[in-house]
Parts: structure tokens; C-alpha cells; sequence
């Protein structure tokens, strides 16, 4: 192989570990994304769910529970 082919074949090499960096990456951005929804929305669930036990004890409270 002369010199020319050795470099594009290294250029191509590190193109190839590149694009896999940025693959990989990626795909951890979007695992770090997924789990972040997913505490917020359970986040909410729990907000929803002490609002909801908050409005109960006040309504029977008042004793409008009847």
C-alpha cells in the first residue's frame, strides 16, 4: 500500500470511530432524555396524588364527603 492509500485508509478508520462516538453518544443523550421523563412524570403523579388526599381531608373537614 503507498502512502496515499494508508492515509485515506486511516481517515477512513477514524471517520468510522467517529461517527461510532457520536452513535454512542447519542444514544446515552437519549437514555439520560427517557429517564428524565419518566422521573417528572412520576414526579406529577405523586404531586396529583397529595393533591388529591389534600383536597379529601379538607372535604372531610367541611363534611362535604357526604
Amino acid at each position: 500500500m503507498d502512502q496515499s492509500q494508508n492515509l485515506s485508509h486511516q481517515a477512513g478508520q477514524a471517520t468510522g470511530q467517529a461517527q461510532e462516538k457520536a452513535s454512542n453518544l447519542m444514544g446515552s443523550a437519549g437514555n439520560a432524555a427517557q429517564s428524565a421523563k419518566e422521573s417528572c412524570q412520576e414526579a406529577g403523579q405523586q404531586m396529583k396524588a397529595k393533591a388529591q388526599g389534600a383536597a379529601d381531608a379538607v372535604k372531610s373537614t367541611v363534611g362535604a364527603n357526604k
